[in-house]
């Protein structure tokens, strides 16, 4: 039954949103740049190339060297890129700062918190456990869980609906294009995060709303909820 006091279901992307990964995703790439015999890339240098994909990043780390990639050698060094990631995804990295609060308030306000992530759902929950938070979330989708994957609209909805939540009553957080296209296309709001991974400012791609902290972001919540169905 619809209960229009029900707190809404908030739901995070994860790279760039709930935690930094450049440094172990770029660290993935090197090891696969280095297997063909090219010098390993800065984090600072590379982090740009992050947000798009493990095949999209090996694409553009080789591009950097010039060196063009046939749809079979791009498939093959994806599985190495994906076996290699499993085993260091959480070695450099690290929830943002003001998550955990930010979380623990939200869940003390009564809402249901879900993952919607184009990262594939095994490394999704392998990132989320050694950084201590699995439990925190009622669903956790990756690219791989359904059908279905951002921006398609059905992506997001799915997992809210695993969640318990209503699809009327959510809230997308993010940190790109892809997120906000996502929330736009299952007519939900978007509040997003400046410091993650997009190719230009966030604030240009005209979110709901942007947080500079995640101590802003059950303020932010509270101020969309009565928008809200």
């Amino acid at each position: 039954m619809h209960q229009p006091s029900c707190p809404p279901t908030i739901v995070f992307d994860l790279d760039g949103t709930l935690a930094e990964t450049a440094p172990d995703i770029i660290g993935t790439l090197n090891v696969v740049l280095a297997q063909e015999g090219l010098a390993a890339l800065p984090v600072s240098i590379a982090r740009d190339l992050v947000g798009a994909g493990a095949r999209a990043l090996i694409e553009r780390g080789f591009r950097l060297y010039d060196r063009p990639l046939s749809p079979e050698k791009l498939e093959a060094l994806f599985q190495v890129f994906l076996e290699v990631y499993a085993g260091r995804v959480a070695d450099e990295s690290y929830l943002f700062d003001g998550v955990l609060g930010a979380l623990d308030r939200l869940a003390g306000a009564g809402h249901r918190l879900a993952i919607c992530t184009n990262k594939p759902e095994r490394h999704s929950r392998l990132l989320l456990e050694a950084l201590g938070v699995t439990e925190r979330f009622a669903a956790i989708a990756g690219r791989d869980s359904y059908p279905f994957f951002k921006p398609d609209a059905r992506h997001l909805t799915m997992v809210i609906e695993a969640a318990g939540g209503d699809v009327r009553r959510a809230i997308m957080i993010g940190d790109s294009r892809t997120d906000i296209l996502t929330a736009r296309n299952a007519g939900l709001p978007v509040i997003c995060v400046p410091f993650g991974y997009t190719e230009v400012p966030i604030e240009a791609l005209e979110p709901d709303v942007v947080i500079q902290h995640f101590d802003q972001l059950p303020d932010a919540i509270a101020r969309i909820t009565p928008a809200l169905v």
